[in-house]
């Protein structure tokens, strides 16, 4: 008999129980019959206390018939057997291989032996390879065992040896190769090795198939995964559930299939089908927040990470994800108490500090932001974002000359070259560096020509050599790419009160308007200084 999946011992061992007797080929002698009687007898007792559960009558049974018949490795067999259900398991070991050795051709003690140590994988790293090994001793004598083919396809699936897998399968009877269990080891092993139209095949026939069931859906999950087709995960979990609810871990394993595949919706009606009281956990809320915020409902994802800051609340992470949140429904206040309760959980992590510094820039005093960056780049010194945002916190806290060195630092790389040359332009400005300025600002340029900010501090600079022209040129550019540039409104305001423009009233209401709606926020900074995402 082919056994499914990973069962109880006790469910297939008794597939030649009599091979291992002592007896077995003795020749001739009543004495020689009656004890074999006898001792077939205890054996068929032994076997049906075991099933029905009284493992200690069969304990002293098994005791009674080893002082009657040493050295049987039937009974050996047994004796490991009920040392396995008690969870026993180096005396179940121990009796299985002695077994073994008093019978080395011991078919059922060789099969008990290996799923024992696939029963015990968890706890020993080594356990699946010592199964592989002792499912190879029966193949060597007898090739075309279909219990050791099947559970070494199985395992070899596991540890991704693929083809392997697929050259025990086979060896399997036609039978036993079109049946769920096994089909489900062909479809992830195609999977994995990229052999589409195999895979398609044998997820077709396996989701037709009348036993298709959970554990041969849980079976191909790796292989799957490994040869990511999801496309199958999502097919395969569908056609199951159409018979019957799935369990939870199968509805999680179904949300995230779904979530590779772009299917948003789906995969988070998923993920919430999968919590219950045993399953709610702060990585399936984190999973939740995750899908949620992917589709852009903040508020949802919010609530997730509420909730597992409720069960976690010494998580830095949490703190941190929920600040992120935060910054996205433009809640400033909110996101910096969550990235200072981060950073008190873990100071010296230096995404935490990042996003501290960057929420801390807008504040009354910007120099706030200066000691979180200079942290996270003592611990990420070659990072250009970080040396561009402290340039950028200085320029805000008018802290000049601390900024330039960070800020011509930042122009060398191409990422952040055009913003740290507008800054360094701005400076310029501020300090009445005319020349320099005009350098900076046309770098910046140069590298970003639809750069709104440069171009309207070129106005700027124009509007200052009184040249309003080319301010009004550069200041009107920079409003077509962004018209609510609160920078370039002024400069225009301020252009036409100097040139006595009948557009003037006009402006000047516009500029009030944005004046009411500019609430000092972070997100023309994070822009700039590109905290990162949620999630990652």
């Amino acid at each position: 008999m082919l056994c499914h999946h990973l069962v109880p011992i006790l469910a297939c061992t008794l597939l030649s129980c009599f091979s291992g007797s002592v007896f077995a080929n003795s020749a001739g002698g009543d004495k020689q019959t009656d004890d074999q009687q006898t001792r077939d007898q205890q054996i068929l007792r032994i076997q049906s206390l075991i099933e029905d559960g009284n493992l200690a009558e069969a304990d002293r049974l098994l005791a009674e018939s080893a002082r009657q018949f040493p050295a049987d490795s039937g009974i050996d067999n047994l004796q490991g057997i009920v040392e396995a259900q008690k969870g026993d398991f180096p005396a179940a070991e121990e009796s299985f291989r002695l077994a073994i050795t008093r019978s080395p051709q011991f078919t059922s003690a060789y099969l008990n032996l290996g799923r024992l140590y696939q029963e015990h994988a968890a706890a020993d790293p080594q356990a699946q390879s010592k199964a592989l090994a002792v499912y190879g001793q029966v193949l060597r004598y007898e090739p075309k065992n279909a219990e050791a083919n099947y559970q070494s396809a199985a395992l070899l699936l596991g540890m991704g040896e693929y083809q392997k897998s697929l050259d025990h399968i086979a060896q399997l009877p036609p039978q036993i190769a079109n049946a769920a269990q096994t089909l489900s080891i062909i479809c992830a092993d195609h999977a994995a090795l990229g052999n589409r139209n195999k895979a398609d095949a044998a997820a077709a026939q396996l989701a037709a198939s009348p036993d298709f069931s959970e554990a041969d859906a849980e079976q191909s999950l790796p292989g799957l995964t490994a040869g990511k087709r999801d496309d199958l995960t999502v097919s395969l979990l569908q056609a199951l559930q159409h018979r019957s609810p799935l369990s939870p871990e199968l509805q999680h394993a179904l949300g995230l299939a779904f979530e590779r595949t772009g299917s948003l919706p789906e995969a988070r009606a998923a993920l919430e089908k999968s919590v219950t009281k045993e399953t709610l956990s702060v990585p399936l809320l984190l999973e939740l927040a995750r899908v949620a915020h992917k589709q852009r409902d903040y508020q949802g994802s919010l609530g997730y990470l509420a909730h597992a800051r409720d069960l976690q609340p010494d998580n830095a992470r949490l703190h941190y994800d929920f600040g992120l949140v935060c910054v996205d429904l433009d809640l400033v206040a909110e996101a910096r108490n969550s990235f200072e309760k981060a950073v008190q959980l873990e100071p010296d992590n230096p995404a935490y500090n990042y996003a501290m510094g960057a929420t801390s820039a807008y504040r009354h005093d910007p120099a706030e932001a200066v000691p979180y960056f200079e942290k996270y780049l003592k611990q990420r010194p070659d990072d250009p974002r970080a040396k561009l945002a402290l340039g950028d916190a200085l320029f805000r806290a008018k802290d000049y000359e601390a900024a330039i060195p960070w800020l011509t630092q930042a122009v060398q790389a191409p990422q952040t070259a055009a913003t740290a040359h507008y800054y360094l332009g701005s400076i310029a400005l501020a300090e009445h560096r005319s020349q320099d300025a005009f350098r900076e600002l046309n770098l910046a340029l140069n590298t970003n020509p639809d750069y709104a900010d440069a171009l309207a501090e070129l106005g700027q600079y124009y509007l200052i050599q009184k040249n309003y022209t080319a301010a009004e040129k550069n200041i009107q550019r920079a409003l077509q790419i962004d018209p609510g540039h609160f920078s370039a409104n002024f400069y225009l305001l301020t252009l036409y009160t100097r040139t006595a423009d009948s557009r003037r009233e006009q402006q000047a209401q516009r500029f009030a308007e944005l004046q009411k709606l500019r609430d000092e926020k972070v997100q023309e900074y994070l822009r700039i200084v590109e905290v990162q995402p949620f999630g990652n």
